[in-house]
């Protein structure tokens, strides 16, 4: 299997140069799908910290990277929306976050905010015991006692992996839209509109400037501590 993924077909997520070369390095499998950026791609192309794959298999091997609290071996690990990306040694912490265009891109944050990440609720269901399963946006599975809705949004905490913080998905809400034409942009929920049959939602959201209509898988509910104004 090729470790290659052309420039001109990867998502447009993917916070890469497309018409520089042909290739670029393919994710391996994990979270995120195939929205998931290889690792080496933040560290050379976006923050210009290695040169080669080589020299960041060397910075990997000196547990000099965590994600989401966690050293990473894997220079090809996918990384996406909301993991945080820390570098201790360098006093360094980023959150991924939508940028213009739904683009992926780095947002500094301080040590004590890349203690946990946001998670969308995409699925839930019950499990032995009573608890309740969930299942976030990049497939990680969380079990709690605590009820909570799809859509609403979660912070888990990096080190023991527990809810901290809960935001729920409804009128008056904070998001920010992950794809489409708005992607990037943040706003308030103004209204929900349910549309009847197997049709997707669709959302109205309002801004400073105006606002704009999505769908409802568009969005992500979020606070102002992960919007990046709270340096």
């Amino acid at each position: 299997m090729t470790k290659h993924q052309k420039r001109l077909s990867v998502p447009k997520s993917w916070p890469v140069e497309r018409k520089t070369e042909t290739f670029t390095v393919k994710a391996d499998a994990g979270p995120h799908g195939e929205d998931g950026v290889p690792l080496v791609v933040l560290l050379r192309d976006v923050l210009g910290y290695v040169d080669s794959r080589k020299e960041a298999r060397y910075a990997l091997s000196e547990d000099a990277i965590l994600v989401n609290g966690d050293a990473i071996n894997d220079e090809q690990r996918p990384i996406g929306m909301f993991d945080i990306v820390a570098f201790p040694d360098r006093e360094e912490y980023y959150r991924v976050f939508p940028d213009e265009g739904g683009r992926l891109a780095l947002t500094e944050i301080d040590e004590d905010s890349a203690q946990s990440r946001l998670g969308k609720i995409e699925g839930k269901q019950q499990v032995s015991g009573g608890d309740t399963q969930l299942t976030l946006h990049d497939g990680t599975t969380v079990i709690t006692d605590d009820d909570y809705n799809t859509k609403d949004s979660i912070v888990i905490d990096n080190d023991d992996k527990s809810v901290v913080a809960h935001f729920p998905y409804e009128e008056g809400a904070l998001v920010t839209a992950v794809r489409g034409n708005h992607g990037g942009k943040i706003g308030e929920i103004d209204a929900i509109d349910v549309t009847p049959g197997s049709g997707s939602n669709t959302v109205g959201v309002s801004m400073e400037d105006g606002g704009f209509e999505t769908i409802e898988e568009y969005v992500v509910v979020i606070d102002e501590n992960f919007t990046g104004d709270d340096e």
